[in-house]
Protein backbone atom coordinates (compact mmCIF):
# COMPACT_ATOMS: atom_id res chain seq x y z
CA UNK A 1 0.00 0.00 0.00
CA UNK A 2 1.29 3.29 -0.93
CA UNK A 3 2.45 5.93 1.64
CA UNK A 4 2.60 9.03 -0.16
CA UNK A 5 -0.12 11.15 -0.50
CA UNK A 6 -0.91 12.44 -4.51
CA UNK A 7 -3.57 13.92 -6.47
CA UNK A 8 -5.67 11.94 -8.81
CA UNK A 9 -6.47 13.19 -11.95
CA UNK A 10 -10.11 14.25 -11.66
CA UNK A 11 -8.71 16.21 -8.48
CA UNK A 12 -5.80 18.23 -11.02
CA UNK A 13 -6.20 21.89 -11.23
CA UNK A 14 -4.18 24.72 -13.68
CA UNK A 15 -0.43 23.71 -13.93
CA UNK A 16 -1.00 20.20 -12.41
CA UNK A 17 -3.67 19.66 -14.90
CA UNK A 18 -1.20 21.16 -17.90
CA UNK A 19 1.43 18.71 -16.06
CA UNK A 20 -0.59 15.47 -16.20
CA UNK A 21 -1.93 15.96 -19.51
CA UNK A 22 1.65 16.47 -21.28
CA UNK A 23 2.65 13.43 -18.91
CA UNK A 24 -0.08 11.57 -20.32
CA UNK A 25 0.29 12.32 -24.12
CA UNK A 26 4.49 11.34 -23.14
CA UNK A 27 3.27 8.10 -21.40
CA UNK A 28 1.03 5.78 -23.62
CA UNK A 29 -2.21 7.92 -21.87
CA UNK A 30 -1.04 7.39 -18.03
CA UNK A 31 0.92 9.65 -15.38
CA UNK A 32 3.06 7.75 -14.43
CA UNK A 33 3.42 6.89 -10.69
CA UNK A 34 7.02 8.45 -9.96
CA UNK A 35 5.42 11.47 -11.18
CA UNK A 36 2.07 11.76 -9.10
CA UNK A 37 4.57 11.40 -6.00
CA UNK A 38 5.12 15.20 -6.59
CA UNK A 39 1.82 15.79 -7.31
CA UNK A 40 1.49 17.53 -4.02
CA UNK A 41 4.60 20.32 -5.00
CA UNK A 42 3.33 20.83 -8.84
CA UNK A 43 6.35 23.29 -8.79
CA UNK A 44 8.47 20.80 -7.79
CA UNK A 45 7.29 18.20 -10.15
CA UNK A 46 7.00 21.32 -13.17
CA UNK A 47 10.98 21.05 -12.66
CA UNK A 48 10.81 16.97 -12.47
CA UNK A 49 9.69 16.95 -15.53
CA UNK A 50 11.52 19.05 -17.38
CA UNK A 51 14.68 17.29 -16.38
CA UNK A 52 13.36 13.67 -17.14
CA UNK A 53 12.13 15.06 -20.83
CA UNK A 54 15.71 16.51 -21.68
CA UNK A 55 17.15 13.01 -19.69
CA UNK A 56 15.10 11.04 -22.24
CA UNK A 57 15.67 13.31 -25.52
CA UNK A 58 18.65 11.79 -27.88
CA UNK A 59 21.89 12.99 -27.45
CA UNK A 60 25.03 11.15 -26.93
CA UNK A 61 22.43 8.18 -26.38
CA UNK A 62 19.22 7.31 -27.84
CA UNK A 63 16.19 7.38 -26.19
CA UNK A 64 16.14 4.03 -26.50
CA UNK A 65 19.73 3.33 -25.16
CA UNK A 66 18.16 5.36 -22.13
CA UNK A 67 15.06 3.92 -21.62
CA UNK A 68 17.58 0.26 -21.58
CA UNK A 69 19.46 1.33 -18.99
CA UNK A 70 16.84 2.69 -16.99
CA UNK A 71 15.22 -0.68 -17.45
CA UNK A 72 18.27 -2.52 -16.29
CA UNK A 73 19.31 -0.13 -13.77
CA UNK A 74 15.04 -0.85 -11.94
CA UNK A 75 15.84 -4.35 -12.25
CA UNK A 76 18.92 -4.47 -10.65
CA UNK A 77 17.66 -2.51 -7.46
CA UNK A 78 14.34 -4.13 -7.76
CA UNK A 79 12.61 -0.96 -8.10
CA UNK A 80 9.16 -1.60 -10.57
CA UNK A 81 9.91 1.93 -11.83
Amino acid sequence: MARIGWVEDAGATGQLADIFAHARAQSFGTVPDIMRTMSLRPDFLAGFAQMSQLNFTDGALTRAQHEMIASYVSALTRCHY
